[in-house]
């Protein structure tokens, strides 16, 4: 196994402080440094970059992205369990490693998370749960995420995690809908379940294509790199895992983030049905918004592309922003 720096081995670490992966976390740790330098390196260079963690646990991707080179890791991490094992890399690497704990879903996603300083104007290497989180102004400025008065600009931003099972979609989504576009950080290099790898990577007319798929269609573009078997977690997982690569598109199609959503969800919602049934859960006569679109309504949801859930959205806000017509047809919010 490769040695990264001169801490103590994960497994040390995990027996010291008592870890254990919890179901109820969606915990899967990662031991094999091998393994973590490989998907710390999977973005790319990381030398000026600030990466943000979800879920690092005992510190096995942390340390990876520390050695390959990045500015400094904010590591969002719920588990208190592992807080005392984090705060030995942060030690080990000063100015390198900020620890929030606290609950990633509970973050304003606006921008990209940014610890306080303590009184001399140092940063905190441990953030406690208690501690208020600065928010976005609303409406929220363009972010810049690692800078504060008086500091040189910083380099990009990147998401880099081994995501907590339980929560890995419902985080996903929210960095989709950030907005304004284009978000804060330069790149997403996430873990997820395959099966949720081939959902977000979907192609129209396969089964796993959705709505997770259009959105992450919309505004990135999406591949994923390598599989990771069950038996490099500790404990195994019964399904093999992949890393996800997602690009910020600089300039999506023009759609309205809510309008999409609604489309979407209607659309699946009935799969199997056509076009013209399913939407009608939108109120209004579909064959009209249909038409605006150009799509044919004997089409189903998995057979639109990108671009045409695009313009189905667009169709209905368009719709949505006038009243309804005479002959009742018409859509309304």
């Amino acid at each position: 196994m490769t040695t990264i720096d001169d801490l103590p081995p994960l497994r040390e670490a995990i027996r010291r402080h008592g870890l254990s992966a919890k179901k109820s976390l969606g915990q899967n740790f990662l031991l094999d440094l091998n393994l973590t330098a490989r998907i710390a390196r999977a973005g790319g260079r990381l030398d000026g970059i600030t990466v943000v963690e979800i879920g690092p646990g005992p510190g096995g991707l942390t340390r990876a992205l520390i050695a390959e080179g990045a500015r400094r890791v904010i590591a969002i991490e719920r588990d208190n369990r592992a807080i005392a094992a984090l705060d030995e890399i942060a030690a080990h690497y000063p100015k390198r490693l900020t620890v929030i704990e606290g609950d990633a879903l509970a973050i304003d996603w606006r921008q990209a998370p940014v610890p306080p300083h303590s009184h001399d104007g140092s940063e905190v290497g441990v953030v406690p749960r208690d501690t208020v989180m600065p928010q976005p102004r609303d409406p929220p400025p363009r972010p810049s995420p690692a800078m504060r008065e008086g500091e040189e600009a910083a380099g990009p931003t990147r998401i880099v995690a081994n995501l907590p099972y339980n929560i890995a979609t419902a985080l996903l989504v929210r960095w989709l809908g950030i907005e304004p576009w284009p978000p804060w950080y330069d790149m997403m290099l996430l873990m997820f379940q395959r099966e949720v790898a081939e959902r977000i990577v979907a192609a129209p007319g396969s089964k796993p294509f959705g709505r997770l798929a259009v959105l992450a269609g919309w505004r990135t573009e999406a591949k994923i790199l390598f599989d990771v078997a069950p038996s490099a977690f500790v404990p195994p997982p019964k399904v093999t895992s992949s890393v996800v690569r997602l690009m910020p598109r600089a300039t999506p199609l023009p759609c309205a983030l809510g309008a999409l959503e609604r489309v979407t969800a209607a659309a699946f919602g009935q799969r199997r049905k056509m076009l013209r049934q399913s939407l009608r859960a939108l109120g209004g006569d579909p064959q009209h918004l249909l038409g605006a679109a150009g799509i044919n309504p004997a089409a189903r949801a998995e057979d639109i592309p990108v671009e045409g859930f695009v313009a189905l959205a667009n169709a209905l806000d368009a719709a949505s922003a006038v009243p309804q017509d005479i002959d009742g047809k018409g859509f309304v919010r």
